[in-house]
Formats: structure tokens, C-alpha cells, sequence
């Protein structure tokens, strides 16, 4: 075969596979066309669902720094108030009504945001120390079902304070057991484990406190929770009286 008959060859099977591409592009041109529309629908939506969440971020963290500053108020009488530095607290009760109020609905216009999420748990802290108890075990429990592992751990240490706190030792003695065996960044294993082993004491069950803390002891000893615990055993060494032994 020349080369003449191979470059016509190749021309017809070009000029064939154009066709038949150009025949397949009519027939579905429509198919195209709506599957374009579609990704292009979908980018817009991404785009436009991630610049209103990060508008509502901005807002969320903006009213949160604001909940914090008045959380953060020095208690001091109406009658020491500064005008020039905004308004001040008596009581740390009357201070945590007030930041409580702008946490929890930061929480509840942004919940989906991270300082909608921080805001719900310092809710439920403002709960405790506001004395509404059953507020604060309302609102902790939903931070504890959350996906955020850290905010989840400590809302989680705070209800088995509020459970110890109301003589419900049982129910803070199971989220305490499931803490040291699922720990967070925010609630470490040495710490749940700690506060376990004072339950334990409170109750006078001190072999089981004991117990807990010699565990702390051997396995972490250079750990706060470790030296936490050899102090626990034994307090006399470090007391004044027994330093100088």
C-alpha cells in the first residue's frame, strides 16, 4: 500500500470519527447542556452556602467575644460603678444571668457555627453558677450529643459535676468511667479518672479512691494526674510538717 492509499486511509477514518463525534454531540446535546446547568447550579449553591455561613461565622464570633467580655466582668457594688468602663455585677450569680442570656442566644441563632457551639456550653456554665440547675443539665446534654468531641467532653464533666452535686453519684460515676475510657483533648483520661477516685473518697469508699490513684501513680508518674495522685496517698509529704522530715 503506497503512501498515497495510507494518508487517504487515515483521512476517511478522521473524517469518520469527526462525524460520528459531531452526530453524538447533536443527539445528546441537550443531556450537555442540562448536566452543565446542573454542576454549575451545584458550584453556585457551594459558593453561595459557604459565603452566608462565613457571614454568620463573623456575626457569631463578633456577639460571642461580646457575651465573653460581659462574662468576664469584675464583680463590683453599683456603688463602685465606673460609668466610663460599661456596666458592672454585685454578685456572680446577677453577672452569670446576664452573660447566660447572650450565650444562649447566640446558641440558638448560630447553633451550626463553632462559637454557636462554644456559646451553648458556656450557657449551660452560666446555668450552674446562676443556680438553674435544670437549665444547665438541659443544655449541657445537648453539647454532650454533639459531634465536637472537646465541647462534648467537657459538657460532660460538668453534668457529672452537677449529678455529684445533687446526690446522683451513680449517674456521675458512669459518665466519669466512660470518660476515662474515651478521653478528649479538653477532659484527659488522668483527669476523669481523678475526679472518679474523689467521688469514690466523698462517699468513703476509699479503697476504691486508693485504688485509682495508685493506678495514676505507677502508669503516669510525670503527669499532673500522676503526681496529683502520689500527693493524694500520701498528703503528709507534702505538708508543711512533713517537708522538713
Amino acid at each position: 500500500m503506497d503512501q498515497q492509499t495510507k494518508a487517504a486511509l487515515k483521512q476517511d477514518k478522521f473524517v469518520s470519527t469527526t462525524t460520528e463525534g459531531i452526530e453524538w454531540a447533536g443527539e445528546h446535546r441537550r443531556s450537555m447542556i442540562v448536566n452543565g446547568a446542573i454542576a454549575l447550579g451545584v458550584i453556585l449553591v457551594v459558593v453561595i452556602a459557604g459565603a452566608i455561613y462565613n457571614h454568620r461565622s463573623e456575626k457569631a464570633s463578633a456577639a460571642f467575644g461580646e457575651a465573653m467580655q460581659v462574662y468576664e466582668t469584675p464583680l463590683a457594688p453599683e456603688s463602685q460603678s465606673d460609668s466610663s468602663s460599661g456596666k458592672t455585677y454585685a454578685t456572680a450569680e446577677e453577672r452569670a444571668k446576664a452573660a447566660g442570656a447572650l450565650f444562649q442566644a447566640i446558641a440558638d441563632q448560630y447553633g451550626c457555627t463553632s462559637a454557636g457551639r462554644n456559646a451553648r456550653y458556656f450557657a449551660g456554665i452560666t446555668y450552674i453558677e446562676a443556680g438553674e440547675k435544670q437549665q444547665a443539665e438541659d443544655t449541657l446534654k445537648k453539647v454532650a450529643s454533639g459531634w465536637d468531641s472537646d465541647l462534648s467532653g467537657l459538657a460532660k464533666f460538668a453534668l457529672a459535676q452537677i449529678y455529684h452535686n445533687g446526690g446522683r453519684d451513680a449517674e456521675a460515676i458512669e459518665i466519669y468511667t466512660k470518660l476515662t475510657k474515651k478521653p478528649s483533648a479538653t477532659v484527659p483520661a488522668g483527669l476523669a479518672q481523678l475526679q472518679l477516685a474523689d467521688l469514690y473518697q466523698s462517699e468513703g469508699k476509699t479503697d476504691q479512691a486508693k485504688a485509682i490513684y495508685a493506678t495514676l501513680k505507677q502508669d503516669d508518674p510525670k503527669s499532673v494526674a500522676g503526681q496529683m495522685a502520689a500527693e493524694k496517698l500520701n498528703p503528709e509529704a507534702t505538708s508543711p510538717t512533713g517537708q522538713g522530715q
